[in-house]
Formats: C-alpha cells, sequence, structure tokens
C-alpha cells in the first residue's frame, strides 16, 4: 500500500475495530442524525459516554417542538449552510454565514430553521435520558 506522496502505509488489525468512515448523509438518518454518543453500541468506536455529535439536515419551518429544558450538558451549533436560529432565554441567535456557531453551556433552548439548513450540533458529557421523539 502506498500513501501520500508515496509513502507505505501500514495495515494494521488492532486499529480496524477502532476505525470508522462513513458519510454524514447517509449515516445520520438512521440515529436520528447522531453519528456519536452513548447511545451508540457498546464496542464501536462511535459510542461515547463523554461526547455527542449530529448532522442536522433541517427544512425551511423546521422547528424543536418543545424547549430543552434543565439542561446540564455544553453544547455547539455550527452552521455548515442554509440559515438557523437558536433559541436562548431572553436571546435568539441567528447563525446565517458557513461556519457561524453558538456555545452554550447548561442553558435551556430550542431552535427553528429559517431556510433548508445543515447544522453540526456537538455536546458534551454524552448523558442518557434526553432524547425526545423528535430528536
Amino acid at each position: 500500500m502506498t500513501g501520500a506522496a508515496g509513502s507505505a502505509l501500514l495495515a494494521s488489525c488492532l486499529m480496524s475495530e477502532k476505525v470508522y468512515t462513513g458519510n454524514a448523509a447517509a449515516d445520520a438518518p438512521g440515529n436520528r442524525g447522531w453519528l456519536l454518543g452513548h447511545f451508540m453500541p457498546a464496542g464501536d468506536v462511535r459510542h461515547s459516554a463523554e461526547v455527542e455529535i449530529k448532522w442536522g439536515v433541517h427544512s425551511r419551518g423546521d422547528q424543536r417542538a418543545q424547549w430543552v429544558t434543565q439542561e446540564q450538558r455544553t453544547a455547539m451549533i455550527l452552521l455548515v449552510s442554509g440559515r438557523f436560529r437558536v433559541e436562548l432565554p431572553g436571546r435568539s441567535v441567528l447563525l446565517a454565514e458557513q461556519g457561524d456557531y453558538v456555545l452554550f453551556g447548561g442553558v435551556d433552548h430550542s431552535w427553528r430553521a429559517e431556510e433548508d439548513s445543515v447544522v453540526l450540533g456537538v455536546r458534551w458529557p454524552s448523558i442518557p435520558g434526553y432524547a425526545s421523539n423528535e430528536e
């Protein structure tokens, strides 16, 4: 095997169980958008109690039915494309340019897609019990 600039690559049996390759758009729908977190099967490299990652694809007008309340986690929402609004107590944050993001810790929140949007959500730690039927 050869890699970049013709360098030799060594295959590793040990690494094969610690590497997962995929496509967020293909993998996310089967897990309500989630790519990584405590809810992935134990032993899967995507299983994590430390962090959750979500690939969110939202049509214009999509919105969270209920606010997340009694939030304990820290979250970052990064806009990949579209126009996406995050509602926080007493504040509304508009993500309008690719790469715009909002980070908040232990803050109740909601959201809505003002245009067809793709967002990357990262939150930590990965705590059981927050899933909703829509999430």
